[in-house]
């Protein structure tokens, strides 16, 4: 069998397919709907929680959070 590259819409169509075929109508609807876009800008967000940060701090901060529990 030769296998072409899918296009994005080819592999949303599969994609549906599958779920149609397992789930069903209803629960295609529903595994559809569990997915969430979010908001906010993540990369700002990161910024302003990890500048200033090093590797050996955020290990330092994991092993003393291990350590109490």
């Amino acid at each position: 069998m030769v296998r072409k590259e899918l296009t994005l819409h080819e592999i949303r169509q599969i994609g549906f397919d599958a779920l149609l075929e397992r789930l069903g109508p209803a629960g295609t609807i529903a595994f559809i709907q569990q997915y969430d876009r979010g908001h906010g800008d993540y990369t700002k967000d990161r910024h302003r929680w990890l500048d200033g940060e090093t590797v050996e701090g955020i290990t330092r901060d994991i092993e003393n959070r291990r350590a109490k529990s």
